[in-house]
């Protein structure tokens, strides 16, 4: 779950304009921009609730199975920024259809998968075609919709499908994975996005942004590049111990190639990320927080699903109502943020948002194998998702405070992309260490245990559990950052921006 900003361009015409004039067509070019959004966001959910009858068929192993989740991610939070300014040089709409039909051919590439290499080369390919197809998809809202009332409706339409797309997606995969198979989670994308192609081809306008079309490859490969040797090099700490050549190796190539990364953006004249954008106090807090969030927030999706499944008992389906807390409790934390913001302003809604967050993820670490979903998930779904709810809406703000225009739409972008790296690398992290923990655990207890089913069950609860700690402290290093590095004040919140859910 991630949210992002699109921020109102200054050049737009004014608030006077009657939309007398406007493209009849508008609305209808609305509802062809929400389903490709709404797709974006039932991939993340629609997946999760499905990976262990994709992991049993594909016989894939308790260390690679963050993959399938991890694959998408990093390819999309590491392309989303190239991803922007392609669709905004080669042509908006031309960008946002082509991604339909790469995501469209990604996910039947997924679904047909053979085995596991394939599911996750597909999941990958799924990633970077988002990462074209989303900013298209919010450039294209804000050059349809030019009167203020209109776009303001536009944008909240638009925010609330993304929104909703989440509870959609988790019921959906339950459906499909119990009563169809685990492929159609895949599947049902490629009529969607074939359909939402052809109209858009009908009802959406080109458009283009004039000036200098340079695009920054060199740190587009060595960003992803990097980041992606670092989730290899916690894969492998699992299989081959923390302390071996290839796991160190793997770990020192990440750390350079993010070096170089750094490196690259001072230095060229169109960096992917302008290092300004990030350097501001405010701001930087906000994306480290942000990312944070991520590395904390992402893999707990796949433990509860795999404690759901595995220890509980539930079907897909169940699977799917029982995450429905958490959808809720982010949208009323959401609002209630929302409500308070112009009046405390960031800080205190940030730093109270991590700390619920973690007072959930605490609870979360008294599941055990004979508890009930009503008296230890619950709770700790509801408590973590409202605090979730509540950093979601400043986030959004303090990511815009004091940026340029020309840099509003890489800070919004980036706001997307520290989440969805941040998850890609602490899925990898965290599931290591839970396959980790599972194992010392079942190894410790062999000689004492009862069947090996209980022993089984324990381990893996263990493993949860082990995990669930590590995320509890890293969202509270997260409330750390915000109470040391976000210092605005309600006054200094930008004017103009609106809080989008992107996927």
């Amino acid at each position: 779950m991630s949210t992002s900003t699109d921020r109102v361009p200054s050049a737009a015409p004014a608030a006077t304009d009657t939309g007398a004039g406007a493209d009849p067509r508008r609305w209808a070019a609305l509802v062809v921009i929400a389903i490709a959004q709404l797709m974006i966001v039932l991939d993340g959910t629609i997946v999760n609730i499905a990976l262990p009858t994709m992991q049993h068929a594909l016989h894939i192993s308790e260390v690679n199975k963050q993959w399938v989740i991890t694959a998408y991610a990093l390819a999309f939070g590491a392309f989303l920024l190239l991803g922007g300014r392609v669709a905004d040089y080669t042509g908006r709409r031309r960008a946002f259809v082509i991604g339909l039909l790469g995501f469209a051919a990604a996910s039947a590439l997924g679904g047909a998968a053979v085995n596991q290499a394939m599911l996750y080369g597909a999941r990958g390919l799924q990633g970077v075609f988002g990462a074209l197809m989303a900013p298209a998809a919010l450039s294209l809202l804000t050059v349809t919709f030019t009167e203020e009332k209109e776009r303001a409706r536009a944008f909240g339409v638009y925010g609330a499908i993304a929104g909703g797309g989440t509870a959609i997606g988790l019921i959906l995969g339950g459906v499909l994975t119990q009563y169809a198979s685990w492929r159609w989670t895949l599947l049902v994308n490629v009529p969607i996005a074939v359909a939402a192609a052809f109209a858009a081809t009908r009802y959406l306008d080109e458009s283009k942004a004039a000036g200098n079309t340079k695009y920054d490859i060199p740190g587009a490969l060595t960003s992803t590049a990097g980041l992606a040797a670092l989730v290899y090099g916690f894969n492998k700490a699992n299989t081959d111990g923390w302390s071996s050549g290839t796991t160190l190796g793997l770990l020192a190539v990440g750390v350079l190639l993010l070096a170089a990364f750094v490196v690259i953006e001072v230095r060229t004249s169109h960096p992917l990320l302008p290092m300004r954008v990030i350097l501001d106090r405010n701001r930087g807090g906000s994306f480290l927080s942000s990312l944070l969030l991520g590395v904390g927030l992402f893999g707990v999706f796949i433990f509860l699903t795999y404690y759901m499944q595995g220890i509980l008992g539930y079907s897909a389906l169940k699977s799917g109502f029982a995450f429905l807390p958490f959808t809720f409790a982010v949208v009323a934390g959401a609002g209630v943020s929302t409500r308070f913001l112009p009046a405390v302003g960031p800080r205190i809604l940030m730093f109270v948002g991590f700390m619920l967050a973690v007072v959930g993820m605490v609870l979360f670490t008294r599941i055990g194998v004979d508890t009930a979903y009503a008296t230890h998930v619950i709770p700790a779904e509801a408590i973590m998702a409202f605090g979730v709810g509540l950093f979601f809406v400043p986030l959004s703000s303090t990511s815009l405070i004091g940026v340029a225009d020309h840099d509003a739409g890489v800070a919004s972008a980036l706001v997307n992309t520290t989440q969805q790296i941040g998850g890609a690398l602490g899925t990898a992290m965290l599931v290591t260490f839970a396959t980790s923990a599972t194992t010392s655990y079942a190894k410790a207890h062999a000689a004492t245990a009862g069947s090996p089913e209980v022993l089984a069950a324990h381990a893996q609860v263990h493993g949860y559990i082990v995990a669930f700690t590590w995320s509890a402290a890293i969202l509270a290093v997260a409330a750390v950052v915000v109470g040391v590095l976000v210092k605005a004040r309600k006054s200094d919140l930008p004017t103009g921006t609106a809080a989008v859910h992107v996927g």
